[in-house]
């Protein structure tokens, strides 16, 4: 089956009738998800995927390539362009197998969700981020629901992937859903199943990494499995969609709380004279009962920053201060200061001030190797620089400009590196240990490295020059 812009499909009209909210249902009324079953098993389910970004685009393009006609969503008229051109535009994913799939008529992305109806299948990837009192920003999630619900019929699977609370799949959207009068496993299938992306792992493919799924009934929980079943090698299932909700949670809350850890302990390893880096090596060799993490300049990315402050805030509701979370989501944050702050203390002890100085910062993405630039803790240490009236240029390959962005005001272009760029800063800050920069050049040619990540610890000559932060 192909996709063309503007086709259509019949849509049943949706009974009225009350809310109610299903809990299972008999044998008996399987025959819509027979149907559907069908559609799903022979790769003929059309599949729509809402939000095209690092976690959409990689499921669009697997789901595409195992056979189903995918129909992306997105509100972006600049990613919709992009993409039915056959071109990517997120750095680790290549344009040549998007621009196969689009050829083929595979995939085709629009902006117009009124075509919601045409799908199947729909995953839902989209944005959950704080508000600036850090709560729980369900904008997108409703926005999208509402554009689900306008097109909902009879015989259609959803999928929520976006990382939230637990109870948002049954307290939000099935709430809302079951108001047309269509019954959760009967008519329509909802699950919750988080999205598992890690961006520029090279090492685990999205069919590679197991999907947990949550269904509102068990005849969710069976489609859930069985469209998943279809793209990935295992599929996990869970009692509930708060469930899997909390499964997402948790596996970034240990993230985070094991990063803060070694965080707070990299601050008094630099108090008491010890490389906490030599630290974490020798405790990586204990074979068991260990798990290395490493020490940076705070936390950046869509999830680990973001996400224990959804589990915060739900447990209020439940007369609860999650304190261990919170301790953990306050040392992270803290971290661009601190790092900052030896930047100042490393200046004034070559007689230098922060005001004017020249700073150098490499790599502003979140993370190694990849192009993205969400919740980087290098914005905030920016911002902190700015503040202090120190003149701030940045270097990274990866974003090559950033404008405005969600909380930060800031405008800049990278500078390729070069010697000269380098010979003519007073402090030169690691931020991002992208692959691509040549540290033992870095570290000839600078005057003042203020190294975050532990990437110059190969390099033998001018450590005199190098403070770890």
């Amino acid at each position: 089956m192909g996709l063309q812009p503007g086709s259509s499909v019949t849509q049943q009209a949706a009974p009225s009738g009350n809310q109610t909210t299903t809990i299972d249902i008999a044998s008996g009324d399987r025959h819509q998800s027979s149907q559907l079953l069908e559609k799903i098993k022979s790769r003929e389910a059309v599949v729509g995927i809402i939000g095209l970004g690092y976690v959409g685009l990689p499921l669009a393009i697997r789901c595409a390539d195992m056979g189903f006609p995918v129909l992306g969503f997105d509100i972006d008229e600049h990613k919709v362009k992009r993409l039915n051109s056959g071109q990517s535009y997120i750095n680790h994913i290549g344009s040549d197998l998007i621009a196969k799939l689009v050829q083929q008529e595979r995939l085709l992305a629009t902006a117009d969700f009124g075509r919601l109806g045409e799908a199947d299948c729909i995953l839902v990837c989209v944005p959950t981020p704080l508000t600036p009192y850090r709560e729980p920003d369900l904008s997108y999630i409703v926005n999208t629901m509402a554009a689900i619900k306008a097109t909902l019929r009879p015989g259609q699977f959803i999928s929520l992937e976006s990382t939230t609370y637990p109870g948002t799949t049954s307290e939000v959207l099935l709430t809302q859903f079951e108001k047309t009068g269509l019954k959760a496993g009967k008519d329509f299938y909802l699950v919750f199943s988080p999205e598992r992306e890690n961006p520029g792992n090279g090492k685990f493919a999205l069919a590679q990494i197991p999907k947990v799924v949550g269904g509102v009934t068990s005849e969710c929980q069976r489609v859930g499995r069985t469209f998943y079943e279809q793209i990935v090698e295992r599929v996990v299932l869970v009692a509930s969609p708060e469930a899997a909700e909390m499964t997402k949670l948790l596996e970034n809350i240990f993230r985070c709380v094991n990063i803060a850890l070694v965080n707070e302990l990299k601050i008094l390893c630099d108090r008491m004279g010890i490389d906490i880096w030599d630290v974490i090596s020798a405790a990586s060799t204990k074979p068991f009962g260990f798990m290395p993490f490493y020490p940076g300049p705070g936390l950046g990315g869509h999830c680990i920053p973001v996400d224990p402050f959804y589990l915060t805030w739900k447990a209020r509701e439940y007369d609860m201060v999650t304190r261990f979370v919170e301790l953990a989501g306050e040392i992270n944050s803290g971290m661009p200061q601190y790092v900052v702050a030896k930047t100042v203390e490393a200046l004034n002890k070559r007689g230098r001030s922060i005001k004017d100085a020249k700073v150098l910062v490499l790599g502003v993405s979140y993370k190694k190797d990849v192009g993205d630039i969400r919740e980087s803790p290098a914005l905030k240490v920016i911002e902190l620089l700015m503040r202090y009236e120190a003149r701030v240029a940045y270097s990274d390959p990866h974003i090559p400009s950033f404008g405005n962005l969600r909380h930060y005001q800031l405008t800049m272009e990278s500078l390729p590196l070069s010697e000269s760029l380098l010979r003519e800063m007073d402090v030169v800050m690691i931020i991002t240990d992208h692959g691509c920069f040549d540290y033992e050049q870095i570290v000839e040619c600078s005057q003042l490295i203020i190294d975050t990540r532990n990437a110059t610890s190969h390099v033998k000559a001018g450590r005199e020059k190098i403070i770890k932060a």
